[in-house]
């Protein structure tokens, strides 16, 4: 990684720090700085993770919640076992499977993010009202939630908000600290599974931690500057251009360029002469299947060079 990818990594991190801070969407600006910096995406996104999850814990000691809430002990049981079976998820799914889904996963998280805004809103004008949906049924939601959450995990705020408001939780400031203990505890466990897997790129993420937490406080003293309302522009801003970026890149799935039938004897001409064939290695499969860099399909970084062996002539070949 050059010098200038290592200070746009840290620069997302600082902000991304700022605006998780502030109004949240922090993941829109570390997440595709990794990827853009050459880091495979399952590893760019458990390293986002890593680098986030600080400011996350920090938020929720903040609020200083105890156990005793009978509402925060249920769904904090869905939201652990859940976050783990969402990094689980995303270590078995294939990086090419991943890596074609990332567009996707971010127009949905700037979706959520956007109706974010309106819905709490909403949620301040009309205040605590009684719950239309009981605390068992809530159990199935918080755990899907929580295995989006440890799978991806953008937007995961707003619908636990949306869940909270459902259950009556209480005010918005009383949701808002509910949703980020929610939160510390799924991203939390999916960052251990992400660990113990070795799938967390360590020397970026110690140095976007840190950043993100600097990014953090700085962010909390420059709220009191800035309409919380221009703040989430910019990150729904973010987040489109992001979308919009990866999804212009990335080619076609199933998408393949015809070869013509050749003889053996060809395909040993052509490597003889330094030619590659339709021979050349492929990319692997995941990142857990090998070691090394893995090929995001949009970005075409390196794969490392291409190999292939010359076939000796067979029987009924010409002679070459």
């Amino acid at each position: 990684m050059t010098l200038t990818q290592g200070a746009l990594v840290l620069l997302s991190a600082l902000v991304g720090g700022a605006l998780n801070s502030v109004a949240g969407g922090g993941s829109f600006l570390t997440f595709p700085a990794l990827l853009l910096c050459g880091v495979p995406p399952i590893q760019a996104n458990a390293t986002s993770t890593a680098a986030l999850v600080p400011g996350s814990l920090a938020s929720a000691l903040a609020y200083r919640l105890t156990l005793r809430d009978r509402i925060l002990v249920v769904l904090s049981l869905s939201s652990l076992v859940g976050g783990v079976l969402g990094a689980l998820l995303l270590l078995r799914t294939p990086s090419a499977v991943f890596a074609r889904l990332v567009p996707y996963l971010l127009l949905l998280a700037t979706v959520l993010f956007a109706a974010g805004g309106p819905i709490g809103e909403r949620l301040r004008a009309r205040g605590p009202q009684a719950s239309p949906v009981s605390l068992g049924a809530s159990v199935p939601v918080q755990l899907a939630i929580a295995i989006y959450g440890g799978f991806f995990g953008g937007g995961i705020g707003i619908l636990m908000l949306a869940l909270l408001a459902l259950l009556g939780a209480g005010d918005l400031h009383r949701m808002n600290a509910i949703k980020a203990f929610q939160a510390a505890i799924i991203n939390g466990v999916a960052l251990v599974t992400f660990v113990a897997a070795g799938v967390v790129h360590g020397p970026l993420a110690l140095p976007m931690a840190i950043a993100a937490v600097v990014g953090g406080y700085g962010g909390a003293r420059l709220a009191r500057r800035l309409p919380v309302r221009l703040v989430r522009r910019f990150v729904i801003l973010v987040g489109t251009a992001m979308t919009a970026l990866f999804l212009l890149g990335q080619r076609p799935a199933g998408a393949t360029v015809p070869r013509p039938a050749v003889s053996n004897s060809c395909r040993t001409r052509a490597c003889q002469a330094g030619v590659p064939t339709e021979a050349s290695a492929a990319p692997p499969e995941s990142l857990l299947d090998r070691g090394g860099p893995a090929r995001t399909p949009w970005l075409g970084e390196r794969r490392g060079p291409a190999r292939w062996e010359c076939p000796q002539p067979g029987a009924g070949d010409e002679a070459v």
